[in-house]
This record gives structure tokens, sequence and C-alpha cells, in this order.
């Protein structure tokens, strides 16, 4: 087994064919990765050193690819990208797998798929690691239609909003659909009310880069939660936090205590 180029499989959901990888240690206990906006399975959670950590520690790993991301297709409808409506992948993947209960990490928009997640399917989660989304999940993390125009102008050139010009420059290096990501980003802003979150009983590990400047405080969000705790990770904005090793080392501990 090869950890560094896991092998992709699809199934079909909705309609639409998805893309993931089931890897790691065949008989671990289940860990369901959900990546981010712009992201794939493989940059989000190979690359970083995720797929690795997770598979050395005696966990099965198992990522997707969000519909509109990577191998999987990609609709053109805002619609198609609702939150609740990309959980429903995650939660038909395990269907798929045939697996009962798994422990479930997202990072920016697959934190909140995440939640979306376990509001509808708790008996499906035995935790949530949320990652790059603290008080933002209920609260916004602001303007993204300039993101949105930012994917679909002619040439990144015109593009004069920073943030725009930073995911259109990741897409590209991506090599992404970025007429399905405008419709991704339109889609899949749905905030969660605060009272749900306090619904989430689940123990959850919330992990937020001190430089982060789009998530929101993480310990404003656990404060939400009956069962939740804030991790700052030192030193690290949302697109350099993820691979953190004081969050891998945190994750792994979390994991162990439950």
């Amino acid at each position: 087994m090869n950890l560094n180029a896991p092998t992709f499989s699809q199934f079909d959901h909705d309609g639409l064919k998805i893309a993931f990888f089931d890897e790691g240690e065949p008989s671990g206990d289940p860990v369901l990765l959900i990546h981010g906006f712009a992201s794939t399975a493989t940059v989000n959670w190979v690359h970083p050193g995720w797929l690795k950590t997770l598979g050395e520690a005696g966990y099965r790993v198992i990522a997707l690819d969000n519909r509109g991301h990577g191998a999987s297709d990609k609709p053109r409808d805002a619609e198609a990208y609702r939150p609740w409506v990309m959980a429903t992948d995650a939660i038909a993947l395990l269907d798929h797998l045939g697996i009962e209960k798994a422990h479930v990490m997202g990072y920016s928009m697959g934190a909140r798929i995440s939640t979306f997640a376990a509001l509808a399917n708790p008996e499906r989660i035995r935790s949530l690691v949320l990652g790059g989304l603290g008080i933002g999940m209920t609260d916004g993390v602001g303007d993204w239609d300039p993101i949105a125009d930012a994917l679909v102008a002619d040439v990144i050139d015109d593009i004069t909003h920073d943030r725009g010009r930073m995911f259109r420059m990741f897409a590209e290096q991506t090599k992404s659909d970025r007429d399905a990501l405008a419709a991704c980003i339109r889609g899949s802003r749905d905030l969660v009310e605060r009272s749900d979150m306090g619904k989430i009983d689940i123990p959850t590990l919330i992990g937020v880069g001190t430089r982060d400047d789009i998530a929101g405080s993480p310990q404003e969000l656990a404060a939400l939660m009956p069962n939740a705790r804030a991790l700052d990770i030192p030193n690290r904005d949302h697109m350099l936090a993820v691979g953190d090793r004081v969050f891998k080392a945190a994750v792994l501990e979390f994991y162990a205590s439950l």
C-alpha cells in the first residue's frame, strides 16, 4: 500500500459519480475526511500528510472529492451545493462502504458539510473534527460573491479582490472547473443556527489557525456546543493550518481519548 498515491474509486449518488479513496488500516476505526472549497481529497489530505499520519496510527482513512471538485461530477446549479445536500454524499459513501459509524473530519467548507451531516445523521458519526471554521459557522465568513466573480473572470489580471485572486490562483493551480466552483460557492454558504450547534453532543474538536482571517473564533463555536473543545493552531493562516503538526497531534490525542 502506497500511502502517498491512493487509488480512487467511484460510486453513484444523487445522479452523480463521486470519487473517493479508502486507504490506511482496513480493520482500523474509520475516519471520513471532507475537504474544503476549491480543494480535493488529495490536495487537502494526502499532500499535507493526513493520510500518512492517520494510516500509520492504525486508522482506516476514507476521503471523497466533493461534488464539483477533483474527479467527482461537477453540476453547474448552485442548489446542488447546499451544504445539507453535499452532506448526503458523505453519508452515502459510508453506506456504500458498509460503515455504520465513523469519525468525521472536515476542513473549512468541509467542516460546514460535516456539521450538517452531524445534524441530520448523528448516529453515524463517532466524533467531529472541524478545521478551519470557528464561529463563522453560525455568523458567516464575509462576502464571497467577489470570489465567485473572480473564478469566472475572463482573465486573472482583471481581478482586484485579494481573496478572489487567491482562490482563482488556487483553482488554476488545481486545474479545477471554475464554473462549477462558482456555483458551489454561491450555493454552499448556508449558516448553522446557534441553537442547532447546541444540539450536537458528539465529541468535537475545533481547530483554527491563529492567523486565519476567514474562520472566526473556535472558542466561540465550542462554547455553543455541549461536548466540544477549541484548538488554536499557532501562527498558521487558513491555507497552512490544515497540515500543521500541532493540529495532527491534537487530533490523534483527541481520538485516543474517546
